[in-house]
């Protein structure tokens, strides 16, 4: 009879054959929660979403399937202990506080005696940025008595807020052969918490410095700079984080908001701009295509932040290809959009869009301002967008919807540029003309004048169309402010003349600027700017000052009842806060294209801004901090030199200049305002069509002495420099325009 044992070498062979299975279920779990937290993947909202491109496969089960929508939004972490109090003493933020509002509780200074504001020191920063491609265009933090202020060569100063004497400088190495900035070498500024101070650099890194030396703590690649990528917006830093964007929406990228730990550097949490196919409104893309990869969305400004809520607002810029829609059907969210996420983890809560499917560059770079305010007896969490397209857009901030009416309306339409059939017009009033009449071509274009006029949402195609606003605004980059005393909303406009004209869509290349068709200013046609009181009860203006030039600095406002513009021409200009008067005003060396800040120290006010000028508004060039108070008495020409220590020399220039130089010199003083092979610029006319760009005399006296809006740069270069540019446009950019 068998035995219905098992022998002694089965039992090992089934002992062995469950460890041996068991060890592989074992990995693949192991595996699969690594493969989760790979690099290939980042959270986005409540799903997460793949850097690279589905398969087709993927991708049509995908679309098959519908695209995820959330049912209810995941709880925000509200953090109530945090109080968002209203500046005081310091200048701690790059908005003045978590709300972006710029308004200041100091009143030493007031519309009685501002007459006697006189500088009390003046700082020059050694020529950093003070070259014609750089931008100065950032807001000085001051915390504990030390000011922090970056240059458009992105270098970083410490400096004491009282006297104005270098504490530590730092000078980062930034690639000087980059060629995808978009809108001239600049920085916002810095953000300041944890003992750091936190640096977005133009080519992509975002670092940490010791708050006390300057030594580099942390560096992080946030992208990289020859795809597209770059960081023009100050940072936030909020309850141990850091919270940056980044630009290149001109270049094709995929926009994100990303959140590093502030101790150590890594990436936390990751938001896209722009959803793919099966993320929720992924379907405001074409379904057919990939148009969602370069789709753009940069962010331009440094985001607000609600504590009580525990979200963080912050507006999404241009979509990709900027000009050219045809490729793109769809609202195209969540570019040019007002975006709220959670502050602890990204997921998604609300967005509003203010322009659908936008093929005008008429995207949202304003920083976000949030305010509370009482409208008809309630008090209502508030949040105030200035749009490019001239209106303030109020919402509430709780959920996104209208603070005050925005009615979507039914605009003119173009079947190839796929346009949108409706856009959102609030009912308030817009600070800036957001159309053309006949009368404005006899008043302000010159006889030789062609094309046909629009307005605001007019679309184009093969014939070339002006319109009023453009993709210099409205509103662009110099950030707002909110009063409390007045419940005024203060914001900078600009009035201009732009002209579009499709051009065949070239294929996508990496790094490549992305547009899809030509736009530019009408040459000769006057600019104009705006300085105007909204009140954010009623949407509506409450007085407005207008100038015969850019309005392209930012504002501050304080409870002396004043605000504080700066001037292309180098004037800070202050005005009374409630009527709009001028009540004074001082004269810097170069152009006043940032915003000012005000502090405190042993209980004397400051009022303080750097005077850099800036590319796009051709204003002058310089590279100097001028700090103001009650009965300041710097002597005439007085100048600390708080420059960089141990600087460089710099080299000596020769009799002549290579074959190459002129395309370098263009990139570096002409390619913010007329842009990449003389086209798309942002405030100046195509050299392609130009007349004058067919003549190199004409064209070096045009650089020399300057004319209409450009300004002159017989201060700024030299003779065989403006020689070389005079060359290379006519006879590299010119010919262009007959090809």
């Amino acid at each position: 009879m068998r035995s219905r044992g098992l022998s002694v070498s089965a039992l090992i062979f089934i002992g062995s054959l469950i460890t041996v299975v068991a060890l592989f279920m074992i990995y693949l779990v192991v595996n699969f929660e690594n493969s989760d937290k790979g690099n290939e993947e980042v959270p986005y909202a409540s799903i997460t979403v793949k850097e690279e491109p589905e398969k087709e496969e993927e991708k049509e089960k995908s679309e098959e399937e519908g695209p995820v929508k959330e049912t209810k939004v995941a709880p925000s972490p509200s953090n109530p202990d945090e109080k968002v109090e209203y500046a005081q003493t310091e200048w701690t933020t790059h908005g003045g506080d978590y709300y972006n509002r710029r308004y200041s509780m100091l009143n030493q200074i007031t519309t009685e005696n501002i007459g006697d504001l006189k500088p009390t020191w003046v700082s020059s920063l050694g020529g950093s940025g003070a070259e014609a491609k750089y931008s100065g265009e950032a807001t000085p933090l001051v915390v504990n008595g030390v000011m922090y202020i970056a240059t458009g060569a992105n270098d970083v100063f410490a400096i004491d807020a009282k006297t104005g004497e270098q504490i530590w400088a730092y000078k980062p190495d930034i690639p000087q052969e980059m060629d995808t900035v978009c809108c001239g070498w600049t920085t916002r500024g810095v953000a300041v918490g944890d003992g750091k101070v936190f640096v977005g650099l133009l080519d992509a890194r975002l670092i940490a410095l010791d708050q006390k030396t300057g030594e580099v703590l942390w560096e992080t690649k946030v992208a990289e700079w020859e795809e597209g990528y770059t960081i023009t917006s100050a940072p936030l830093y909020y309850n141990g984080k850091v919270y940056t964007g980044v630009s290149g929406g001109e270049y094709g990228i995929r926009g994100r908001v990303m959140a590093y730990d502030s101790d150590l550097g890594f990436e936390v949490w990751r938001f896209y701009t722009i959803p793919g196919p099966g993320d929720i409104d992924g379907d405001t893309w074409p379904s057919d295509n990939d148009a969602w990869l370069t789709g753009g969305g940069p962010v331009w400004n440094t985001p607000a932040v609600d504590p009580e809520l525990g979200y963080i607002y912050f507006a999404t810029g241009n979509t990709g290809p900027d000009l050219d829609g045809s490729s793109r059907e769809g609202d195209n969210l969540y570019a040019n959009s007002v975006v709220a996420v959670n502050a602890e983890n990204g997921d998604y809560v609300w967005h509003f869009q203010e322009v659908h499917h936008d093929i005008w560059d008429m995207d949202p770079t304003n920083p976000v301002i949030l305010f509370d305010v009482k409208i008809d007896g309630d008090m209502r969490k508030g949040l105030g967008q200035a749009g490019k397209t001239g209106w303030v857009y109020l919402l509430d901030r709780r959920d996104g919807t209208p603070l005050v009416g925005i009615e979507e309306k039914p605009v003119p339409q173009d079947d190839r540029q796929k346009t949108a059939a409706t856009q959102p017009f609030p009912t308030g009033d817009a600070f800036v003309p957001q159309g053309i009449t006949e009368e404005d071509v006899k008043r302000d274009l010159e006889s030789s004048f062609t094309g046909e006029i629009g307005s605001i949402f007019t679309p184009f195609w093969d014939v070339p169309i002006t319109i009023k606003p453009g993709p210099f605004g409205g509103a662009n980059w110099p950030p707002s402010a909110y009063n409390p005393d007045t419940e005024y909303f203060y914001v900078l406009g600009n009035d201009h003349y732009m002209s579009f004209e499709r051009n065949e869509l070239s294929e996508f290349k990496e790094g490549d600027a992305y547009f899809g068709s030509v736009f530019g200013p009408v040459q000769n046609a006057p600019t104009r700017g705006t300085v105007t009181a909204i009140d954010v009860k009623t949407d509506k203006i409450a007085w407005q000052q207008k100038w015969d030039t850019l309005a392209y600095s930012g504002v501050l406002t304080t409870a002396g009842n004043l605000v504080f513009v700066g001037h292309n021409d180098g004037r800070l200009i202050a005005f009374d806060a409630k009527t709009g008067d001028q009540v004074w005003e001082y004269m810097m060396d170069a152009g006043a294209n940032a915003p000012s800040v005000t502090y405190e120290i042993d209980g004397e006010q400051y009022i303080s801004i750097y005077a850099a000028g800036n590319a796009l508004a051709g204003s002058k060039h310089g590279d100097k901090i001028y700090t103001f108070k009650l009965g300041g008495n710097l002597p005439e020409g007085q100048v600390i030199d708080a420059s960089v220590k141990d600087k460089a020399p710099e080299e000596e220039k020769g009799e002549t200049v290579s074959a190459d130089a002129g395309l370098t010199e263009y990139k570096n003083s002409c390619i913010a305002c007329h842009g990449d092979q003389g086209a798309n610029g942002h405030n100046g006319p195509n050299l392609q069509n130009s007349k004058v760009a067919e003549n190199k005399e004409e064209v070096i006296d045009r650089i020399t002495n300057g004319k209409g809006a450009m300004p002159s740069f017989k201060d700024t270069l030299s003779a065989e420099e403006i020689d070389a540019i005079a060359e290379y446009v006519a006879t590299v950019i010119s010919p262009l325009g007959a090809e």
